[in-house]
């Protein structure tokens, strides 16, 4: 019942299932003969003829039921092939008539690893449609199309729904989601779907399986979170992506204080149960579960970080980022070893600085970012997202990169289950020439994160970046498919028709650009390209007078393309000065060939460490 969708008519939603199905598995315990649903709804599947009882514990049917034999499975340990099991398959081909008793055989029985333990008991026959009364039910529609083979072992963390009643408790249900798919991230032997791409099913539209296809991958961990005052309830359910059906579930109910519990436990028999189907063994060993680093135990410093995290990913204005920073600084002073919130902290930061920050201040910004991932990592020295962090930071705030190259390398050891991490050494990696490094990792990347507009929107620019102008196309495209409000991906695909020479497809292309400084550079240098130069320094002259020092590096691009060396390179310097982060695109821009030769340029380029 914890599986029914919020809003859904309990009665209603049971009694369709039941009216629709083959046959009704009532599972008859000590627990479950007291119950009035279960007593409901074996009613319905008697009344219906559907009826297939067992006992999980040697408890007899209640009165009323006494005339149909319940198969004992009290004696059952989890076997597939036990014979209780064999005859709970043949009574459900029985009752479900001879047209589908072929198919039958295929059946498979799991139980809960944990505390629900055979009150868990999930049934799957192939072929059919089965409801059970007195157990927990996956209702899926559409259990058997056809699907692409995914890695066994890889899962998709669903963001978790919150059912506490009140919509602005949305933040620790997502939050708790994500950090139980960082945990399983930790684990070697698992291959674990990154948040973006999950959180695209949120309002759970489609079924399992085709949630699981799109996804391209074997399982779902999908979930529920009630939180009311100190009390936690967390109802998770693994789901084969082939089937629909579940493969292990339980529910949690604690207090606050222990909800670090809650997530490792859970994580923890996700990876047992699923590292078990890869490998056929359970047990520890280098596939147990890994607790994800950069923890804390405070429940005040969780619950702010959360709320910081929540306001970061909305990233809707200025006061929305600062208020995510607020959030994070209260973390960290509820507890100051809180590794996680000060990398949050950092790229907190960092965003204000990319976004909102004037010229004058960018330096003190990028500082203290690299100082919270500098702290992040004294307490936490395996902790990739804070390596990667402090690699961004140094790179595109200090304009370092020779100084980035130790933490992002780290961050590549460590980060192969964070797609988030291996996109940023894929893109640091290209701006510094390295190739094939930056291919292999974004390659991670995209099998982590397919549905993340951003992470292809990174493809693309890697591409370009290895000047494979035609091969940079289609994923910008797939970026702007997944978000046609995405920036700077009209521009990405305007450079590269321009590269290509196709002009009056770029023009098309720079015209869809929302960004002011990237479609008016663009369509500068085209113009320049069509042979108008007063046009192209017309559009060079708006863009100064709209953005002024802001856009220093995309006025040195056009300069360059018009033919002022000079004052592009005065323009570059100025950016250097100023702290411009264009300028870790220096080294292989190909709107700045018309410099390389220039001894002031290649000083830009020792000054910043590129090779």
């Amino acid at each position: 019942d914890a599986l029914i969708e919020g809003g859904e008519a309990f009665a209603k939603t049971i009694e369709s299932a039941l009216d629709n199905c083959d046959a009704v598995l009532v599972i008859w315990s000590k627990t479950s003969v007291q119950s009035d649903w279960v007593l409901d709804e074996a009613a319905k599947g008697r009344d219906l003829h559907k009826l297939v009882p067992i006992s999980l514990d040697g408890t007899p049917p209640p009165m009323g039921y006494r005339q149909y034999h319940a198969i004992d499975l009290s004696g059952w340990h989890g076997e597939a092939a036990a014979p209780g099991i064999a005859a709970v398959r043949r009574a459900i081909a029985a009752t479900s008539g001879p047209a589908r008793s072929a198919a039958r055989d295929a059946g498979e029985v799991r139980v809960g690893r944990t505390g629900m333990s055979r009150r868990s008991l999930l049934f799957a026959a192939g072929g059919m449609s089965l409801a059970a009364a007195g157990g927990i039910v996956a209702w899926r529609s559409g259990l058997f199309g056809n699907r692409a083979a995914a890695a066994g072992n890889s899962v998709a963390v669903l963001p978790f729904r919150n059912l506490s009643g009140d919509a602005d408790q949305a933040y620790f249900s997502d939050g708790l989601s994500e950090e139980l798919r960082a945990t399983l991230a930790q684990n070697g032997g698992l291959q674990v779907m990154a948040q973006a791409s999950a959180a695209t099913f949120r309002e759970r539209k489609e079924d399992a399986t085709t949630i699981a296809d799109k996804l391209g991958v074997a399982y779902l961990l999908d979930g529920s979170v009630r939180r009311v005052g100190d009390t936690v309830r967390v109802a998770a359910d693994l789901i084969d992506g082939s089937t629909g059906f579940s493969r292990w579930s339980d529910i949690f109910e604690r207090s606050m204080s222990d909800i670090f519990a809650v997530q490792t436990e859970i994580a923890g028999a996700v990876a047992t149960e699923l590292v078990a189907r890869v490998t056929g063994k359970r047990g520890s060993g280098p596939d147990a579960p890994a607790v994800a680093p950069g923890g804390t135990s405070s429940v005040a410093a969780y619950d702010a970080y959360l709320r910081g995290r929540a306001l970061y990913d909305l990233s809707a204005d200025e006061a929305s980022e600062r208020a995510a920073l607020a959030q994070f600084d209260a973390a960290i002073a509820a507890d100051p070893d809180y590794a996680a919130a000060h990398a949050a902290r950092a790229r907190s930061l960092t965003a204000i600085a990319n976004q909102y920050g004037a010229v004058g201040e960018l330096a003190a910004l990028y500082d203290a970012a690299a100082a919270s991932a500098e702290r992040a990592i004294a307490i936490a020295p395996d902790f990739a997202d804070a390596h990667s962090t402090l690699g961004f930071a140094l790179f595109q705030g200090r304009l370092d990169a020779r100084a980035a190259r130790v933490p992002f390398e780290r961050s590549r050891q460590l980060g192969q289950g964070e797609a988030a991490v291996m996109a940023r050494y894929a893109q640091y990696s290209a701006r510094c020439g390295y190739a094939r490094q930056a291919s292999e990792a974004m390659k991670r990347a995209l099998l982590l994160d397919p549905l993340n507009p951003l992470i292809h929107r990174a493809a693309a620019s890697i591409e370009f970046a290895a000047r494979r102008y035609e091969a940079s196309i289609p994923p910008a495209r797939r970026a702007l498919k997944l978000n046609p409000r995405l920036s700077r991906a009209h521009a990405a695909i305007g450079d590269a028709l321009q590269m290509l020479g196709r002009l009056d497809e770029a023009h098309t292309a720079y015209a869809a650009e929302p960004v002011d400084d990237f479609r008016l550079s663009g369509l500068a240098i085209l113009e320049h390209r069509r042979g108008n130069d007063g046009a192209a320094r017309k559009m060079l002259g708006g863009l100064i007078a709209d953005h002024g020092d802001r856009v220093l590096y995309q006025q040195g691009q056009v300069l360059a393309q018009l033919g002022d060396r000079d004052a592009s390179i005065a323009r570059l310097q100025q950016a250097f000065a100023a702290g411009d982060s264009g300028l870790i695109y220096l080294r292989n821009d190909p709107w700045l060939d018309p410099l390389r030769e220039d001894p002031r340029f290649r000083q830009l380029l020792d000054r910043i460490g590129f090779d």
